[in-house]
């Protein structure tokens, strides 16, 4: 029940993600493909202090972390993979959904989303994992 529940959920938020990535928050096309392979250049630059505003911090860079936390709490439970598939999987989308917000100019394909969106994965998969040994902690006193 849980494996079905969860592919539901994976499949449902990776829709939802790409419809936010492509054309949700008003995104419509650009004139110019845009791009930064460079990385940290991004990030750096909505750390810069003479330019900070908070609203643009907090979406660019805990937004790009956050929003793919449930990833890596999806994917290892959906697929029933391990580490190293799950982040292979992971990487694949997400460079599936970056080339595609070039492609349609709807957005920029950046080195440093693949580091935050990466972050977040890392993150909820560090609390799979943890869940996963306190659930197995717990069966094993029962």
């Amino acid at each position: 029940m849980m494996y079905t529940v969860s592919r539901l959920l994976l499949v449902a938020y990776t829709l939802l993600l790409a419809y936010w990535m492509l054309l949700g928050f008003g995104r419509t096309a650009g004139t110019e493909y845009m791009y930064n392979l460079r990385p940290f250049a991004t990030i750096v630059h909505f750390l810069d202090v003479d330019r900070f505003n908070t609203r643009t911090w907090a979406i660019n860079l805990i937004g790009n972390i956050g929003v793919f936390v449930p990833f890596g709490l999806l994917i290892p439970t959906a697929l029933r993979t391990g580490w190293g598939r799950s982040l292979v999987i992971f990487l694949t989308g997400v460079a599936v959904l970056e080339v595609a917000q070039l492609l349609t100019r709807r957005g920029s394909l950046d080195i440093d989303d693949f580091i935050l969106n990466t972050v977040g994965y890392l993150l909820g998969y560090g609390v799979w994992l943890g869940g996963r040994r306190l659930l197995r902690a717990y069966e094993q006193r029962k």
